[in-house]
């Protein structure tokens, strides 16, 4: 080997910088406190990716987008929720903490976007937002977003991560055990790791009280309540299985006004990318 022929002393310092750059493009996700598992930079853009697909149908149009029938923006990879000024809804505002997030390792932000949390959506409405889809201001942020796709990413499996202490209190010691388990078995495979990822990005982390119908939440926690024990290499699929059983039961309990059983057939559609190669 080349490095035979390299003096100790460089030989020791290439080594330092090998691991340097191994540990910038693997990224650890913890599972529980005893263990951990990593998923490659590459793992981490592709799940990246597949979310994209998932809400944007991978197009740079898709980055900007606001859904009929809601009052928030839904922007980037993982359409995260951005509501107007003075308005908050029931689901979790997640895009000023990706911007946050982003600034943080390096991104130049866009004149719109202050890197702080609090910033709002500057459009009050899906109208103003739509009339402003050709507008300097809305490319500008479109290029903003397709430019940070790698961190959007990251910003999504970081997000998981911090959900794992709040999925174990919301459990509470009787079902904390099996909560983690499971959650457990999944991170150890990508695509288990894209499961979980993509569905508490799409359907959130199941422990705000506010996101629930007749008190019965539709987030990974619930999931992940609802599956059946089962040996590892069927974890994703019966993940899928708890997912769906969920999904379906949200519409059920569902506002009759909100008309969410449209939706229904799409997100079983992304719950079926879960077990496919």
């Amino acid at each position: 080997m080349l490095m035979n022929n390299v003096p100790s002393s460089r030989r020791g310092a290439r080594l330092l910088a090998c691991g340097f750059l191994l540990a910038l493009y693997v990224f650890p996700l913890y599972a529980s406190d005893a263990r951990a598992i990593t998923l490659t930079r590459a793992e981490v853009i592709q799940i990246g990716r597949k979310v994209w697909q998932n809400e944007c149908n991978g197009t740079i149009e898709g980055l900007t987008s606001w859904n009929a029938g809601e009052n928030f923006a839904s922007l980037g990879i993982g359409h995260f929720i951005w509501y107007p000024k003075n308005l908050h809804g029931p689901f979790e505002e997640s895009f000023p903490k990706l911007v946050a997030f982003v600034s943080a390792r390096g991104a130049k932000l866009p004149p719109l976007l202050p890197a702080r949390r609090e910033n709002s959506c500057p459009w009050d409405s899906r109208e103003e937002f739509m009339r402003a889809g050709s507008s300097a201001e809305m490319i500008e942020l479109r290029h903003f977003l397709a430019e940070t796709i790698d961190l959007q990413a990251e910003f999504l499996v970081q997000r998981l991560r911090d959900s794992v202490p709040k999925l174990l209190a919301e459990a509470g010691p009787g079902g904390r055990s099996s909560v983690q388990q499971r959650f457990d078995q999944l991170a150890v495979s990508a695509a288990g790791a894209y499961a979980l990822v993509d569905y508490v990005n799409f359907k959130g982390e199941g422990v705000v009280a506010s996101e629930r119908y007749h008190g019965q939440g539709w987030g990974l926690l619930q999931v992940l309540e609802g599956m059946r024990d089962t040996e590892s290499d069927s974890a994703v699929r019966e993940f899928a299985r708890s997912a769906r059983t969920v999904l379906t039961a949200r519409v059920a309990n569902s506002p009759s006004e909100r008309h969410e059983a449209r939706w229904l057939p799409g997100w079983l559609n992304r719950v079926a990318t879960y077990t496919k190669n």
